[in-house]
């Protein structure tokens, strides 16, 4: 492998097809469970075939195809499909139901809808065909609401419901288009086009369309895999969800660009499955947020020879405990985990830590900036820069920031400056030695009676506590001093703590004015698809449980 980024200048196709041309024969997607190994070079046919399907099917270069699926093995056939003919990918949430998905379907003008049957208590198709009713009718689709809509296909059930096309159907089309069309389309591809939507998750508003591009997201896959020092001997296990950055970009893109194997465990996270896949698949890399370490460690099947071929991986998405993280250095045998920081508009890894630094280091920071990109601390409020270690807003710019938000430019000149710098919303601190630590969200922060209280400093207090497993602090509302401090703690395993404990160990040490007001004891955390902690609900929680209906109202009113 080449010592400089050779994905530079390149399009998602140029690179599969350089990386079936060097490992053919090695795997490049297998799903244990389902029997299926596919090597790169199978994977690459698989994909040509698919992206002249699209093109019969109506899709042009810049249209837009929506995936609306668990992870599956036709989820990274679309992935490449898309790019191969210069369209974009827009990632939709499995977790969406009928209103949001109406909202993506006309905000990101999809042409084409790809999705499973159902999963769990979702079905997917009862759902579309009550958005676009004449689908069953009469399998032809012109609805006013989403103008642009001309397909809805199965990637998963041979015979879906009347008006979804199947999928060896939707691939049947293909057989119309020559090579040499498909190649004249993709060769008209450039590496700054747009190649995927993926939208931000909408706590404030309506959800935004991220657009990136090819460049933004092969730099960030090659730096992340340079980090771990990927080579085509590297079998990856990700468990983590397709349709977010982490799954699709520093799992099934970054696998590709080294020729890697990409691992699937399951439709979606299992614990068991995850270790059963490592097991058998001799996995070498391993990645997750801390919770699904945490389940994964604590399962009644996991043992530590589940994990002997382990030797990196990325964890992300929340700051991860030092015991956590030395059981998984130790336990599960990955000496060189890393910890990545980012987020959607970066495509997504603005730092990460190195495979060789203490465990202190990778704990208490996030790492340092990737190659090419750049980041600071500054005051929000003056865009000014903080000296190293006083907090501020971190802004970010380099090969890693979006194009923009789809359709959105007064949301898109709000989040990046006009020298692009992208202001990512986190607090952060830069220390003497470059690495960066996350110290909070700017929106979570706590005004109680005028005073400041940073979540993230008050759960690092807390975590020191030694009956103390994990620990949440979120702001709920308060008639006198506007918010009070409530703290949400996971206790550890057969130890006893009471509320008491927990005041009487911030009493004295802390400003008074941080010591939380209401402390609840929980086994476990409302958790978004991907593993994050849902902080939103924690305070919707706190509400009804203290009765603080009418201090809510205050504060919206």
């Amino acid at each position: 492998m080449p010592a400089g980024p050779w994905v530079e200048g390149k399009t998602f196709s140029d690179v599969l097809a350089a990386t079936a041309q060097r490992v053919p024969g090695n795997d490049a997607l297998v799903f244990p469970q389902l029997g299926l190994r596919w090597s790169y070079d199978e994977l690459r046919q698989r994909v040509i075939a698919l992206a002249k399907a699209f093109v019969a099917a109506g899709v042009a270069k810049g249209g837009h195809v929506g995936i609306w699926s668990t992870n599956w093995p036709e989820w990274v056939l679309a992935q490449f499909a898309t790019a191969h003919i210069g369209a974009v990918l827009v990632n939709v949430n499995p977790a969406y139901r009928t209103q949001e998905l109406a909202y993506i379907l006309k905000q990101a003008d999809l042409h084409t809808l790809l999705l499973v049957d159902q999963f769990k208590d979702s079905n997917y198709e009862s759902m579309i065909c009550e958005l676009v009713p004449e689908l069953a009718a009469s399998g032809a689709i012109a609805n006013p609401d989403y103008p642009q809509l001309r397909n809805v296909v199965s990637i998963k059930s041979t015979a879906p419901a009347p008006g979804i096309q199947p999928w060896p159907a939707f691939l049947a089309l293909g057989e119309a288009v020559s090579d040499a069309e498909l190649e004249r389309i993709r060769a008209v591809t450039a590496p700054g086009d747009p190649v995927n939507i993926q939208y931000t998750s909408g706590t404030t508003g309506a959800p935004k369309g991220a657009m990136l591009s090819h460049r933004n997201l092969l730099l960030n896959a090659y730096y992340g895999g340079q980090c771990m020092h990927y080579t085509e001997n590297d079998r990856v296990c990700i468990p983590v969800p397709f349709y977010h950055c982490f799954g699709c970009v520093l799992g099934n893109l970054m696998c590709v660009v080294y020729g890697a194997a990409m691992i699937i465990p399951a439709e979606s996270f299992d614990p068991d499955a995850t270790l059963d896949a490592v097991a058998a698949e001799k996995c070498t890399a391993l990645y997750g947020v801390p919770t699904m370490f945490g389940a994964e460690l604590h399962s009644p099947h996991f043992s530590e020879d589940k994990a002997q071929t382990l030797r990196t991986g990325i964890m992300a998405g929340s700051p991860c405990p030092i015991e956590l993280m030395k059981a998984v250095t130790s336990k599960m045998h990955l000496p060189e985990m890393t910890i990545a920081y980012g987020l959607t508009e970066a495509s997504p890894v603005i730092t990460q830590s190195s495979t060789t630094e203490p465990l202190e280091i990778r704990v208490s920071t996030v790492g340092r900036v990737i190659p090419g990109v750049e980041a600071k601390c500054v005051d929000p409020a003056t865009g000014e820069s903080m000296p190293d270690g006083q907090q501020g807003e971190l802004w970010a710019r380099g090969h890693n920031i979006m194009l923009g938000y789809y359709k959105k430019p007064e949301a898109t000149a709000e989040a990046i400056t006009a020298d692009g710098w992208l202001r990512t919303g986190d607090l952060a601190v830069r220390t003497p030695s470059g690495h960066f630590k996350i110290t909070g969200r700017s929106k979570d922060v706590i005004i109680r009676g005028g005073e400041n209280v940073y979540p993230r400093e008050l759960e690092e207090y807390l975590l020191s506590h030694p009956a103390v497993r994990d620990v949440q602090v979120v702001g709920v509302p308060d008639a006198r001093f506007g918010e009070q401090v409530s703290a949400w703690i996971v206790a550890k395993e057969g130890v006893a703590v009471t509320e008491d404990d927990i005041r009487g160990f911030c009493k004295g040490k802390i400003a008074h004015y941080k010591v939380p007001a209401y402390i609840v004891f929980v086994e476990e955390y409302p958790l978004t698809v991907t593993g994050k902690i849902q902080k939103y609900r924690l305070r919707e929680m706190a509400v009804e449980r203290f009765g603080l209906h009418a201090a809510a109202q205050t504060q919206t009113a």
